[in-house]
């Protein structure tokens, strides 16, 4: 099976996640709502979508030359890590039993998926418009951060660390899915963890608004929780760097939440206007 193979499979299992949840959570009637001023919420979201774009373009560029620039720019931090935390990651996958590894592989790659683009959607079908925006920067947030980190440390995986006591979890249960990992991100690019941040971005932004969609909140926050144990029980991540990630992801949400970065989204997007 070759990669895009893989690609199409997630695809077609997120469509129907997100047709599932979209009926459920949203509900027919703000679907009809919407659709009836889809042009115009499309405007709307034209803006925050660019920038979170314009973000994951340089992402990619800069992943591509990244490896070899943070092995000159960087500090390699895979020793520090394993000082702090030791066997952890070992620990947690000895008492996890096999069933519910294959459930946390589903999680970490089509829950993952999930949970990034059903809070996009779902933002452009809301009354408010502020939720959108709010996600999107969140998101910029994140992975700005976690780009300047990749460069400046490097750390090697449990998995890759210790593979006499970590097994590579996901790829022996999912050979298929190295396909695709392989494609977006590397072995040294694991502090801190995205999955981590973008998921508890994803909850807590769900607990702070949870009026909009009040069945989405214990959903997002249960699926938060299990792609963050699904980095630690594959092997993928230590918890420092789930540690990490928790703490970017609330900084991203408070930055997001206060009145000055509104004022700052507010001035980029005058500037991107302008240079329209």
């Amino acid at each position: 099976m070759g990669v895009l193979a893989v690609f199409i499979e997630v695809v077609a299992v997120l469509s129907l996640m997100l047709s599932v949840s979209l009926s459920i959570i949203v509900g027919p009637e703000r679907l009809r709502t919407a659709v009836a001023d889809l042009p115009g919420r499309l405007r709307v979201a034209v803006k925050p979508i660019a920038l979170l774009a314009g973000v994951l373009l340089i992402n990619s560029v800069v992943r591509n030359v990244g490896v070899d620039l943070s092995w000159i720019i960087g500090t390699n931090i895979t020793e520090f890590i394993f000082s702090l935390e030791g066997t952890v990651v070992a620990t947690i996958q000895s008492i996890t039993p096999g069933w519910l590894t294959v459930y946390f592989g589903y999680a970490y790659v089509y829950g993952y998926a999930f949970i990034l683009v059903f809070p996009l959607l779902a933002s452009i079908l809301a009354d408010e418009r502020r939720h959108l925006r709010h996600t999107a920067f969140a998101y910029a947030i994140n992975y700005t951060i976690g780009m300047c980190c990749y460069l400046l440390f490097i750390a090697y995986g449990p998995r890759n660390y210790m593979p006499a006591l970590v097994e590579p979890a996901l790829f022996d249960t999912f050979p298929r899915f190295q396909l695709l990992t392989s494609e977006v991100n590397a072995n040294t690019n694991v502090f801190p963890s995205l999955h981590t941040s973008l998921s508890v971005t994803v909850a807590l932004l769900a607990l702070r608004d949870r009026e909009m969609f009040p069945q989405w909140t214990p959903f997002a926050v249960f699926l938060a929780a299990s792609i963050v144990l699904s980095t630690m029980v594959l092997g993928i991540h230590w918890a420092t760097d789930v540690i990490a990630g928790a703490l970017l992801a609330t900084f991203s949400v408070w930055a997001v939440s206060s009145d000055r970065v509104a004022s700052l989204v507010s001035r980029w997007q005058s500037l991107y206007a302008r240079l329209r």
